[in-house]
């Protein structure tokens, strides 16, 4: 069976909201093609948040990883996720509100997708992307990073973090796999 996800199929430039995510096939012809001898372990990313009710029905941005969506070409992350299970109003595009170096990261890489990268890789990074939350026509943040990015830069609007999880699904699992890595041969006595 194949494990879907969601992606954003909104184009961009607007605003995305939820309703236009699909669903994505996340197994490719790995088995098949590239390494049939391959141990393929079957998992989920259950998505968590800290308060939910700062998501439901509001129009939010959505601040994921920063080196995900640059240097990971990805256009979405846990927080797009999250915006669609929690049922988010809309996610706001970011662009109309990007400050400072903010707006060199999306003419670099421009395919990053109706998110905003935590970049802060120096004190004015982070200053902008602060200036840059802030000045967002948003109810509410999303917050997607490693990191609680409340801890370095002030939000004055709601927020909460979202987290995701491993969770594995049948067997093998990663613990059957890692034993079996490590495990000594028995010797024949």
């Amino acid at each position: 069976m194949r494990r879907t996800v969601g992606a954003p199929a909104a184009g961009r430039g607007g605003r995305q909201g939820t309703a236009g995510l699909r669903r994505a096939p996340v197994r490719f012809a790995f088995e098949d093609v590239l390494r049939p001898d391959a141990v393929v372990i079957e998992a989920a990313s259950p998505i968590f948040a800290e308060d939910p009710r700062v998501i439901t029905g509001k129009r939010v941005l959505v601040v994921e990883d920063g080196p995900t969506l640059t240097h990971g070409e990805m256009t979405y992350g846990a927080g797009v996720v999250a915006a669609q299970k929690f049922g988010a109003a809309e996610i706001v595009d970011p662009r109309p509100f990007l400050r400072g170096t903010l707006k060199g990261t999306f003419e670099k890489y421009p395919d990053i997708g109706a998110v905003l990268p935590a970049m802060g890789y120096s004190g004015k990074q982070v200053k902008d992307l602060q200036a840059t939350i802030n000045a967002a026509d948003v109810d509410s943040v999303i917050i997607a990073t490693p990191i609680d990015l409340r801890r370095l830069v002030k939000i004055g609007k709601p927020s909460t973090r979202v987290r995701y999880d491993l969770q594995e699904i049948g067997k093998p699992d990663l613990a059957d796999v890692v034993d079996a890595l490590f495990s000594k041969p028995k010797r024949r006595r």
